[in-house]
């Protein structure tokens, strides 16, 4: 059984922001690449960010990024370390808890959510990071210790950018720490192509289109990239896999140090009782009330179940056949998605909200049935998968149970059942409400644990093409990464992504051009 995984999360609040900004600043301009994630006051009418046109979505987005604020933003910084094995990283995760100084729409709906999940608004009030969004507020972007000049440094590193579903992110990120957003769609992916030379990544668009997961939620992903790396540990292979490092804190370092712990995965002997559409979509409507397991573990140990038993069955038909017998009719080709899951791009477009209903059938159902809906709510809330644990481990190999997944909305995941003590609870011995199910939902979401499952996933999706010679990764700076997937962002419901690129036909904005010249002292 592998162990778990203990992740050192640093705790960055206005009090410690000056102290720690140094180390910041190096890990960032160090690193082989940085991955973001950010938790969000709300994200207004969820309809409107999955328009059939991705102009129309762009300026709901923009909305939303000018009327809410970044509640907390997550940094993960993985160096890749040559001196060690092969695709050994070392990994530095801060997690920010900002405070936007101006008037700005908190949505009920996300503080529920978020105050579920361990997020304390009290904490944010007193200690977060003050900025102001917009050109030019709230201090020099190239001057003093505030998160605009962060920002700048992050600019100036010219690091890949890695996120996950990271549209949304990347218009909060710009509309927050940069300048006004532009009007134009063109324009912004014309900025976004300059800001970020050495590429952006959206880790939802690698696990749809390159890894072809069943599902594509931000923990499932992550969990079946380890899980898959563990196999190739555990069985003494030469597979593909990813170590993470981590640094040693210690002394009064140690008191910002919020412990993440992620368990093995244990056995599915006899657990059944999943919510399919949790299992499909790594979000349901009942949220804490539903009577049905949200445990990633346990999807993936049966999705993993599933697999083994379609592998099974292909094996007696091809032996079947070589017998002279005749295939049944009916056999899937497509044995690599549980039955029970529907591929994303079908759901998406064509599924009526009926036909889905049926796919995904049972408690877990919206009032309206409406699937482009359900993926609006899921639109970049998330949910963390850790929870808290102090005496931990400095580094870690990763490793946990097995591989392989395509599909989601576009959310970064939910919590794991567990009880007070850490342990995992069984189903059949929970009931929703009940005090035990209350604390496994509290202390459990942090931006900076999803920044760095973000980052891992894309570690080892580069790992794995790489190793499998697939011929789609590109060597930048000495590193190898995803040509395949450079600048294309996810779209929810579209079979192509959003390509960041600066048309011949677009020109960059002047907000931007500013900016450039204080990031760059005038050299583009």
């Amino acid at each position: 059984m592998a162990s778990s995984l203990v992740v050192p999360v640093i705790d960055v609040q206005n009090d410690n922001f000056k102290e720690l900004w140094p180390a910041m600043v190096v890990a960032i301009k160090t690193s082989s690449f940085v991955a973001l994630d950010t938790e969000l006051s709300g994200l207004g009418n969820r309809k409107s960010l999955l328009a059939e046109s991705i102009e129309d979505r762009y300026k709901a987005i923009c909305h939303a990024a000018r009327s809410r604020s970044i509640l907390s933003l997550g940094i993960a910084c993985y160096k890749k370390l040559d001196s060690k094995a092969a695709d050994t990283y070392l990994v530095q995760v801060y997690n920010l808890t900002l405070l936007c100084s101006e008037e700005y729409i908190i949505e009920p709906q996300s503080v529920q959510f978020l105050v579920q999940h361990g997020f304390d608004f009290n904490k944010q009030y007193a200690h977060g990071i003050p900025y102001c969004k917009g050109n030019n507020k709230g201090g020099s972007d190239d001057r003093g210790v505030h998160i605009r000049a962060l920002f700048t440094e992050l600019l100036r590193a010219r690091k890949p950018l890695v996120l996950h579903n990271g549209l949304i992110d990347m218009a909060f990120l710009y509309q927050s720490f940069y300048a006004h957003l532009p009007e134009r769609l063109a324009t912004f992916t014309a900025d976004l192509s300059e800001m970020f030379p050495a590429g952006i990544y959206d880790t939802k668009y690698v696990t749809e289109f390159e890894l072809r997961l069943p599902a594509s939620y931000l923990e499932y992903a992550y969990k079946k990239c380890v899980s898959k790396a563990s196999a190739n540990l555990t069985s003494g292979g030469t597979g593909p896999h990813v170590h993470v490092e981590f640094c040693p804190y210690t002394g009064h370092m140690s008191a910002y140090v919020d412990y993440r712990e992620c368990p093995a995965a244990v056995s599915a002997e006899g657990q059944t009782d999943i919510c399919q559409r949790f299992s499909a979509f790594g979000w349901c409507p009942n949220g804490a009330q539903c009577p049905l397991s949200h445990d990633t573990d346990l999807i993936i140990l049966q999705d993993e179940k599933g697999k083994e038993d379609k592998r099974k069955k292909r094996k007696r038909h091809r032996e079947k056949k070589k017998g002279g017998g005749a295939v049944a009719e009916g056999s899937s080709t497509f044995d690599s998605a549980p039955e029970t899951k529907v591929r994303h791009m079908e759901v998406d477009q064509e599924e009526t909200p009926g036909d889905h209903q049926k796919a995904t059938a049972g408690p877990c159902t919206e009032s309206d049935g409406n699937v482009q809906q359900e993926e609006a709510e899921n639109v970049k809330t998330g949910n963390g998968v850790c929870e808290d644990k102090p005496d931990a481990r400095n580094s870690a190999t990763i490793a946990t149970t097995d591989e392989d997944s395509n599909m989601k909305t576009n959310v970064d995941d939910s919590v794991e059942n567990r009880t007070a003590d850490g342990g995992r609870e069984k189903f059949s011995d929970r009931s929703p409400g009940t005090e035990a199910q209350k604390k496994t939902e509290a202390g459990t979401h942090r931006a900076g644990f999803d920044a760095f499952m973000t980052g891992y996933i894309f570690a080892h999706s580069c790992t794995l093409i790489k190793k499998e010679g697939a011929g789609a990764v590109e060597e930048k700076d000495g590193q190898s990464w995803l040509s395949t997937c450079l600048n294309k962002v996810y779209l929810s419901g579209k079979a192509a992504p959003l390509n960041v690129v600066k048309s011949t036909f677009s020109k960059s904005s002047k907000a931007h051009t500013q900016k450039m010249e204080i990031v760059w002292g005038g050299r583009m």
